[in-house]
């Protein structure tokens, strides 16, 4: 068996490209999946570039997000023609990913495509609709709507953009933070009550803490817009945190912790356990089902991934990207 996948090489220089693959290229794995639609996300964008924080090893084929059908298994736990999908653990990184037509992967690995979701659909969320499903799932454990208005920052990325439709839906409202004034029409069609500037979450003033802005937060870039998004959440308040485009670290003092009792969660979509995968993608496929993230959701083909990738590394992407394998 052949098939077509996005490969990178690192030798001499990044070279990217669609190549025809053989089935014993595939590493091992108890399932075999016919995939019939991936996802583009920053993680990927960063293997495609030859970053050794995120694949050790090249020539490589990245895409951390896979839906489609099982071609075979060697696993009681799934049979030929399931609709399946594996987005985390391994995919992607160091193991074959989700930008080719086929993947073997562990069975421990898949989660059934729950009923009301199509593969598609599935997709238009992927690993950045999970982390923000994840997100907000410590949102709505802890604050009520009428607590207060919930910032999302990074707003017109794929994990924000998510996070503000489920807020939305779910009657909380939502403050958008971009530094992209021209896609506020974007974000409010997904349902963002407010759009603010980078200079919101961009505290310089030095202060400990700030004037309570609003109850919870979603950061998405972490640096002082992290920080800035702790020191000005109210009394009680949650700040979920789960990406480092800004920066890998951020600087807060203790005070907001212990004068305002706010709480900071971390976000790990990666080797999150199979009972909450469960759980939030049978939400996110009926009570949190989001028409809007699938009719905004770009739909490539695989010989034009790397002109997203390009997008991506230059931060000018916006919303979700998925890419559907002929």
């Amino acid at each position: 068996m052949t098939f077509k996948a996005f490969r990178v090489y690192v030798e001499d220089g990044i070279r990217r490209g669609v190549e025809t693959m053989t089935e014993d290229q595939l590493p091992e794995g108890e399932v075999l999946i016919r995939v019939h639609y991936s996802s583009l996300n920053y993680k990927d964008a960063l293997s495609s570039n030859g970053n050794k924080g995120v694949t050790r090893n090249y020539p490589h084929t990245p895409g951390i997000d896979a839906a489609g059908i099982v071609e075979d298994s060697q696993s009681p736990k799934w049979k030929k023609g399931d609709a399946v999908i594996v987005t985390g653990f391994d995919l992607g990184m160091n193991t074959h990913g989700g930008l080719s037509e086929y993947i073997r992967v562990p069975a421990d690995w898949v989660i059934k495509c729950p009923e009301g979701l199509s593969l598609r659909e599935a997709m238009c969320y992927g690993t950045a609709g999970f982390t923000a499903a994840l997100s907000v799932d410590k949102i709505v454990s802890n604050l009520k709507p009428e607590d207060g208005k919930i910032l999302v920052t990074g707003a017109t990325g794929g994990v924000g953009s998510v996070a503000v439709a489920f807020l939305s839906k779910l009657g909380y409202t939502v403050l958008a933070a971009t530094g992209k004034a021209e896609v506020a029409e974007y974000l409010k069609k997904l349902g963002a009550a407010e759009i603010v500037g980078r200079e919101v979450i961009d505290d310089q003033s030095g202060k400990p803490m700030l004037k309570p802005l609003w109850a919870g937060a979603v950061d998405t870039v972490s640096g002082n817009t992290l920080t800035t998004a702790i020191k000005a959440a109210a009394y009680g308040g949650h700040v979920t945190c789960c990406g480092n485009v800004s920066a890998g670290d951020f600087q807060s003092s203790v005070y907001p912790f212990i004068l305002r009792g706010v709480t900071l969660h971390g976000i790990d979509s990666v080797q999150c356990g199979m009972p909450i995968r469960e759980r939030l993608w049978a939400l996110m496929a009926t009570d949190w089902k989001v028409p809007t993230i699938f009719e905004e959701a770009q739909e490539i083909t695989l010989d034009e991934v790397e002109s997203v990738v390009e997008s991506l590394l230059a931060g000018k992407h916006k919303g979700r990207t998925i890419v559907k394998l002929p």
